[in-house]
């Protein structure tokens, strides 16, 4: 082991870790350390628990303490891809820096804008954040990162799992090219390597140890259960909780709806246990993960929000309620365990249905964990919810009719922009004149516009007999040929577009040149012509 004094720490540092009672460094932090200190590119690939952390905010202190700040603008930055592993940076940063004067700031959801804007306004050395609510600062107008000098990524991996690695690639734009970068993931998939490729320059790549390897301290079992019950699962993992010597652990669930389910049988059975995920408010995680660092909690049911950079050193088992989807994060919820030199245990509860997420853990760690049978009677064990079936129609239905609403609307525009443009109005006759009546009895919506000017014209054609005083009268309602042109222009796209419901409710009750139809009968008065305004 190599001791901290070594490694090219200033002795104000030093003090601060040697106040920690950590001496001796972990072979990343023995690595990575003088490598960071002379200015150089890092890639670091370890997996969690072995003290990445300190691996870059030790000589981001030492760093940051020799220079200058640049017109209040922060120098170093620092990316998570969780609100909890930034604020255990935040944590690190400051029992670290205790006896430098660096600023920083922890900018993560859950928390109001107000507060972080006002250390912004301030000026701050450093930086911590997750990438949205980073991105929500930069947006609103309240940073500038052109002054960057170092650039940390930590938990690459899980912020590919995440759908971060775009939003990576803009912060990673929004900062100065000639900038070091301290890159550390657990696993280096193909789109990881490929961001490394494009952002970091000539980086030292160091291994602590091969991707996704266990910690030999922690002894790790499997719990077959015959049948693929909720309730049988719940089940097996109280006995494994009471057979267990418990001082504190975690139980990891895949989904958010299980985590609250597993967390309130729990309780229920007279276990001290409290729910933990991303959809619970700041401040209800925040108070949960203290009780849980304390030991005023007993068993933490997490999603894999916590499964990352969670510096809790003294958990002592790890419970797999469900097997991971993916492989990599079963090594991230283990390695909470068996932590800083001490031992750990670990149950994972498989069920017919997971062989194949199975298949894929083992395959990755490359051990086959030891066997802990259970003897219960699971044929008496039946699901609590086996009745309810499994997602409800209503909300497909919902959805459904929410979709073609807003096609219904589409379709009507579609007609009302492609119906042609009315002709001139023919010289109708009385038989004709009350075609408009419809409209009268019928809401606007309920019937389509072009189809009522269809029925008008096909009516108009039919012949009639034709009075002197009708034919006087039609004669002095007919337009003039430039009147005739207007409504042309007014259907036109490039007229007036926008508003295309103008038109159609001029031809209707609003139409001030027209007739009003009342059934068969035309009072003779409203066959006069109507008085224009030039008139």
């Amino acid at each position: 082991m190599t001791e901290f004094s070594s490694l090219g720490l200033s002795d104000s540092t030093l003090k601060a870790i040697a106040e920690t009672g950590y001496t001796d460094a972990t072979p990343i932090q023995e690595a990575a350390i003088p490598v960071a200190l002379a200015g150089r590119d890092v890639l670091g690939i370890a997996q969690t628990g072995t003290g990445k952390t300190a691996a870059f905010t030790l000589p981001m202190i030492d760093r940051l303490a020799a220079g200058r700040s640049k017109a209040r603008m922060p120098r170093a930055l620092v990316i998570a891809p969780t609100r909890e592993l930034a604020d255990q940076v935040s944590m690190s940063f400051e029992r670290y820096a205790k006896y430098h004067k660096l600023s920083w700031a922890l900018l993560i959801g859950g928390v109001s804008f107000g507060d972080q804007e006002a250390k912004l306004d301030r000026g701050v050395d450093v930086l911590i954040a997750t990438p949205g609510r980073l991105l929500d600062h930069f947006e609103r107008g309240k940073l500038l990162l052109t002054g960057v000098q170092m650039l940390v990524v930590d938990e690459a991996d899980r912020m590919l799992d995440m759908g971060f690695i775009p939003d990576i690639e803009r912060i990673f734009k929004m900062t100065p090219p000639k900038r070091q970068v301290l890159f550390f993931s657990a696993t280096m998939p193909p789109e990881i390597t490929r961001l490394t490729k494009q952002f970091l320059n000539d980086p030292t790549r160091i291994e602590a140890s091969r991707p996704a390897t266990t910690a030999d301290t922690i002894t790790q079992y499997i719990t077959e259960l015959p049948v693929s019950d909720s309730k049988a699962k719940r089940a097996a993992l109280r006995a494994l909780a009471e057979r267990a010597d418990v001082k504190n652990g975690i139980v990891f669930c895949n989904r958010k709806t299980e985590v609250d389910i597993v967390a309130k049988s729990l309780k229920t059975h007279g276990f001290d246990a409290s729910p933990i995920h991303g959809d619970l408010d700041q401040a209800t995680r925040t108070r949960t993960l203290e009780s849980f660092r304390k030991g005023e909690l007993k068993l933490l049911v997490a999603s894999d929000v916590a499964a990352r950079g969670l510096d809790i050193p003294a958990v002592s088992h790890v419970f797999n309620y469900d097997v991971p989807h993916h492989a990599d994060d079963y090594v991230h919820r283990i390695g909470r365990t068996g932590r800083a030199g001490r031992t750990g245990e670990t149950y994972m509860l498989v069920t017919p249905a997971d062989a194949k997420s199975l298949d894929k853990v083992l395959k990755l760690i490359g051990k086959t964990p030891q066997m802990a049978p259970l003897d219960l009677d699971w044929a008496s064990l039946t699901d609590e919810r086996g009745g309810r079936g499994g997602r409800s129609g209503g909300g497909r239905d919902g959805r459904r009719s929410e979709s073609r609403a807003p096609a219904r609307g589409r379709r009507s525009e579609r007609s009302e922009a492609e119906a042609p443009a009315p002709s001139p109005a023919p010289i109708t006759t009385p038989d004709a004149a009350p075609a408009p009546a419809p409209q009268d009895a019928a809401p606007a919506e309920d019937r389509p516009r072009a189809r009522s000017r269809t029925r008008t014209r096909t009516r108009a054609e039919k012949p009639a007999v034709v009075t002197e005083s009708t034919t006087a009268a039609v004669e002095a309602s007919v337009p003039e040929p430039e009147a005739d042109k207007a409504p042309a222009r007014r259907s036109s796209p490039r007229a007036e577009r926008p508003i295309r419901g103008v038109k159609a409710r001029d031809e209707s009750d609003d139409n001030r040149n027209g007739v009003r139809g009342f059934g068969g009968d035309t009072p003779a008065f409203l066959l006069r012509p109507t008085p224009t305004r030039d008139e």
